[in-house]
């Protein structure tokens, strides 16, 4: 048929579409300032398109030089936590569609209350989560709690390999730097 092309087979090493939106998530998480918790989230309509990405930083036109990064202080007003948008909100704001309703959000760290609140709103129908390490926590179990009552469907992301590795030489054919 097509000569020596029929001999070539495509590559078997690829990554599959839930590792890949897993990675962008979290290649998204790299951009936020936060010295303690990177958490990035990446939006997937049903055809597999991506619609929205974000990660937790503080709001537009809010200086993140102005505003405190630590988790305690005497006041809660000098710490993050008044402050910071979660990754999941910059990810719903950041949508490059009409709507989210019937996506699929992947997210580094399991959603708080708050950002249950807004997937809900959204429309989002699934949650994939690769940390729950707030799981006991009043917002985490109120979370949960409101994605029961509203059918959202979580689980937690097991991916199918540990590590994923962006080589910028490789597009120039040069080999990776793996280790001996």
């Amino acid at each position: 048929m097509f000569g020596s092309e029929m001999l070539c087979k495509k590559r078997e090493d690829y990554l599959e579409w839930p590792e890949y939106f897993m990675a962008v998530a979290f290649l998204s998480a790299q951009r936020s300032k936060d010295p303690n918790s990177q958490v990035g989230a990446c939006i997937v309509n049903p055809e597999n398109k991506i619609v929205g990405i974000g990660y937790n930083g503080m709001p537009n036109g809010c200086s993140d030089d102005l505003l405190p990064w630590t988790r305690t202080a005497q006041s809660k007003l000098d710490t993050k936590y008044p402050y910071v948008c979660h990754a999941e909100l910059n990810a719903i704001m950041n949508k490059n569609s009409a709507d989210v309703k019937g996506c699929s959000m992947y997210v580094a760290l399991f959603p708080c209350n708050e950002c249950a609140k807004l997937i809900i709103q959204a429309g989002i129908k699934e949650v994939i989560f690769m940390s729950d390490k707030y799981h006991d926590s009043p917002e985490m179990t109120a979370a949960r709690r409101l994605f029961d009552l509203a059918g959202i469907i979580y689980r937690k992301f097991k991916p199918k390999c540990n590590k994923i590795i962006i080589d910028f030489d490789s597009i120039n054919g040069r080999p990776s730097q793996k280790p001996m």
